[in-house]
């Protein structure tokens, strides 16, 4: 399917894996980072090691600005901590996860949350894709007035179902 975007900014997602403390679970994991650019490492390539986490390179997504957004993104913006939504899904593979979406909209970061397997995870957005949203924005937004809609009034009808109306 072809994306109807007008830009597309590459990122690089870092994701968490800290040892569980429970025994039903081994480890939990969680995207922490978003950077611009990609890496020429591979996808799972670990970054950092502490005693209970390591961090990942998980590889590389796009977000996405669409024209018709703009009112979401300048409302994140606006938000004093601007943030970007990193979704992962369950994966068969070596990795548990793999990258399903990052995203600078908060109505389409909160949607991600639907399907129950996928981790969601809100992050701080990058300067440099502050800068990029706050340009697509400028050239993009159109104000849409707000109309509220009146409903139809009808005429009141004869035929209410009262009793004894006949």
């Amino acid at each position: 399917m072809r994306s109807t975007a007008l830009a597309q900014i590459p990122v690089g997602v870092v994701v968490e894996r800290r040892k569980g403390r429970s025994m039903w679970v081994d480890f939990l994991w969680r995207p922490v980072s978003v950077f611009v650019g990609v890496p020429s490492a591979a996808p799972w390539t670990p970054l950092d090691t502490e005693a209970e986490a390591t961090l990942f390179f998980a590889g590389e997504a796009v977000i996405e600005l669409h024209r018709t957004e703009t009112t979401n993104y300048r409302e994140n913006l606006a938000s004093g901590t601007p943030t970007l939504w990193v979704a992962l899904c369950p994966v068969a593979s070596e990795w548990p996860y793999g990258i399903l979406a990052v995203t600078a909209d908060p109505a389409e970061g909160e949607a991600l949350t639907d399907a129950g397997s996928n981790l969601v995870e809100a992050v701080s957005m990058p300067p440099d894709v502050v800068e990029a949203v706050a340009q697509f924005i400028a050239q993009h937004h159109v104000e849409r007035p707000f109309v509220k809609r009146k409903r139809d009034r009808q005429a009141p009808s004869d035929h209410r179902g009262r009793m004894g109306d006949g």
